[in-house]
């Protein structure tokens, strides 16, 4: 029997009786069928690479009921988070203020700008993100001990300054927006690849729940330009989820991507987004300008038509507003294509000393020195990013470029 009709003979005789048994055990039917649909398209994924199991029906029961517990503890965390955030904040919430979604309007509430920018967006992404400190502390490249002291510190700022838990009015919002949308960029970051060895390597949970508040937001300041360049950044990026990882659990660069398997829909609205922005004739923010690198690369029907020149150029502009080294990594990777690896490498050289820890940096650098024949140099830049690499499908992908190596 193949795996697609497994699949359908399953869905047939199994999918009403494990609904029933989730929904007798979990008290919610919403919870049971949500979770089952979830077991049947892991079955659609992996039964026809891994072959179909013995006991079908026990593996979708078993898978589901997994699925089940997983959303019943995400809800459940966010409730936690919520009772967390209002008890940090000094005085009781107010009236609901300009923003309808609870979560969103938390998220606002917890970006107070009485806390430096990094302050803010850490403590958020840890009360409201549903981030552990770690993941966080892997998104600001410092040390887990280091991000938990910061988030610390934060909590006791607020304890003792009496910052009020106060939900913002609609005037308050610009003043915010900022933090907001760091935060929903690096909960995106976190779905889009996972940091930690513990997970899936691609959480689409995070990037379905961080596009669903980009969009609210949106909605409340669409004159942002910066908004919307992130909903831009969001969807392009998204709309290459299904590609980045092949059936065994192995990431695949873009380079070897199947492009026909791309989102066509939300590539087409990210365009429009970037377009827009283009024609508003306003300098571009940071994620306006990585809105516009993504959809360079989305336009490219085969990785050998992208242009890289106008590629090196938004970085230059990238740069000039966020000299931060992980931009000067990103670009010299533009850089190897447009004029070689070897002035690539030279300013990959130059970021060692501030991105040493960075598993990036030395997976870039392991592929630049493999196109220039240095093999040796080359699989121990590749140990050392396989040493960092938080995922097992970068892990995999590292592994077996290391192993190629002559």
């Amino acid at each position: 029997m193949s795996a697609s009709e497994a699949i359908t003979r399953a869905h047939h005789q199994e999918w009403a009786r494990v609904v029933a048994a989730l929904t007798r055990r979990f008290g919610d039917l919403d919870i049971a069928e949500e979770a089952v649909a979830e077991a049947f398209a892991a079955a659609v994924e992996r039964w026809p690479a891994d072959g179909v199991p013995p006991n079908p029906g026990a593996w979708l029961t078993t898978t589901a009921n997994r699925k089940a517990i997983d959303r019943v503890r995400r809800e459940n965390k966010r409730d936690e988070k919520q009772r967390e955030a209002r008890m940090v904040y000094a005085d009781p919430p107010e009236p609901l203020g300009a923003i309808d979604d609870d979560r969103l309007r938390l998220i606002f509430t917890c970006c107070h700008p009485a806390l430096a920018m990094e302050s803010r967006v850490a403590l958020t992404l840890r009360m409201v993100g549903g981030l552990t400190v770690a993941e966080i502390a892997r998104a600001f490249l410092v040390q887990e001990a280091a991000m938990g002291q910061r988030i610390t510190r934060a909590k006791g700022k607020i304890k003792s300054a009496r910052i009020p838990y106060r939900v913002p009015s609609a005037e308050d919002l610009p003043a915010r927006v900022s933090g907001v949308l760091a935060v929903l960029f690096l909960i995106f970051n976190e779905g889009y690849l996972a940091s930690g060895p513990g997970s899936d390597p691609v959480r689409h949970e995070l990037t379905a729940e961080a596009i669903r508040l980009t969009r609210l937001i949106r909605a409340l300041m669409p004159g942002d330009g910066e908004v919307a360049g992130l909903l831009a950044l969001m969807l392009l990026t998204e709309a290459r989820r299904t590609a980045r990882v092949s059936p065994s659990g192995e990431l695949i660069s873009l380079g070897d991507q199947d492009r026909g398997a791309w989102d066509t829909a939300l590539i087409a609205e990210g365009h429009r987004l970037v377009r827009e922005r283009l024609a508003a004739g306003v300098a571009p923010g940071r994620y306006q300008i990585l809105a516009a690198i993504n959809a360079v690369h989305t336009s490219a029907r085969d990785v050998r038509d992208t242009d890289w020149s106008q590629i090196v150029a938004l970085y230059d502009q990238l740069l000039r507003i966020d000299p931060s080294p992980i931009v000067a990594l990103n670009r010299a990777v533009a850089v190897a294509e447009l004029d070689g690896p070897e002035v690539a490498l030279a300013v990959v050289d130059r970021l060692e000393e501030r991105l040493a820890g960075y598993h990036a940096y030395h997976a870039t650098r392991a592929e630049l020195l493999r196109r220039l024949g240095r093999s040796a140099q080359s699989r121990a830049a590749y140990d050392r990013a396989i040493e960092l690499a938080g995922n097992t499908a970068e892990t995999a992908y590292l592994t077996r470029r290391r192993d190629q190596l002559r």
